[in-house]
C-alpha cells in the first residue's frame, strides 16, 4: 500500500504589479492544489469576476487553458492537470499570474514560506492584505489609477463619468472576513447526500 505524501501549505504574498499604493494579499494554499484552482483562489481574494483569460508563468514555462490556435513559442501546460507543488518553486521564488490579456493585470506571487498545515484552519485562507482589487474592465493599471483619482476628486473633469461607470467603488475597502467567506463557500468540501 502506497503511503500518501504529507500535504504542505504554501504561503504567498500576492502583489498586483504597477499599482500605487499597492494592492496585495497574503494567502495560504495546499501544495497539491491544481493551478486552475489557484486561479480561482486569486480571483476570489482580488475581487475579480473571472470574465477573462489567465495564465501563470514560471521562467519559460506557462500554465493556463490550452488553445489549439495559439502559436506562442513558450509551451502552455494545461493548468487543470498541474499541481502547484510540481511548479518547483522555492521559498523566495516568484510565480507570475496574468489575468485579462487586454487589461494585463500582472500579479507577482512571492513564495514566503512552506509550512505544515494547522489542523484548526481551513485552506485556502487569506491571512492579510490591503486595498480593494480594481473593478473588471477598468482598462489596466494606469487607467485604474486615473479612475481612482477621478472618483476621489469632485473637481476632476472625469469625476461624473467615472462615478456613473464605477458607482460607489472604494479603492481602500478590504475585509478578511468577506474574502475568507468567499473562499469557504467555494472550497469547503460538499457533503454527499445519502440515497435512501
Amino acid at each position: 500500500m502506497a503511503v500518501r505524501r504529507n500535504r504542505l501549505i504554501y504561503q504567498f504574498k500576492v502583489t498586483l504589479a504597477q499599482i500605487a499604493p499597492p494592492v496585495w494579499r497574503r494567502i495560504q494554499v495546499w501544495d497539491d492544489i491544481p493551478m486552475s484552482r489557484l486561479h480561482r483562489v486569486l480571483q476570489l481574494v482580488m475581487n475579480w469576476e473571472d470574465y477573462h483569460l489567465h495564465e501563470f508563468q514560471m521562467g519559460r514555462i506557462r500554465y493556463g487553458i490550452p488553445d489549439p490556435d495559439d502559436f506562442d513559442p513558450l509551451p502552455l501546460i494545461d493548468d487543470r492537470r498541474q499541481q502547484l507543488r510540481n511548479v518547483r518553486l522555492t521559498v523566495g521564488g516568484v510565480l507570475q499570474y496574468l489575468y485579462d490579456f487586454g487589461d494585463e493585470w500582472q500579479h507577482d506571487l512571492l513564495l514566503e514560506a512552506i509550512m505544515v498545515p494547522d489542523p484548526q484552519l481551513e485552506y485556502p485562507l487569506c491571512v492579510a492584505g490591503e486595498r480593494n482589487g480594481p473593478p473588471e474592465d477598468v482598462g489596466g493599471p494606469l487607467a485604474y489609477m486615473d479612475f481612482v483619482k477621478a472618483l476621489a476628486n469632485r473637481r476632476h473633469p472625469d469625476h461624473k463619468r467615472m462615478l456613473e461607470w464605477g458607482g460607489s467603488f472604494d479603492s481602500e475597502a478590504f475585509s478578511l472576513d468577506e474574502i475568507n467567506a468567499r473562499l469557504r463557500a467555494e472550497f469547503r468540501p460538499r457533503k454527499r447526500s445519502v440515497k435512501e
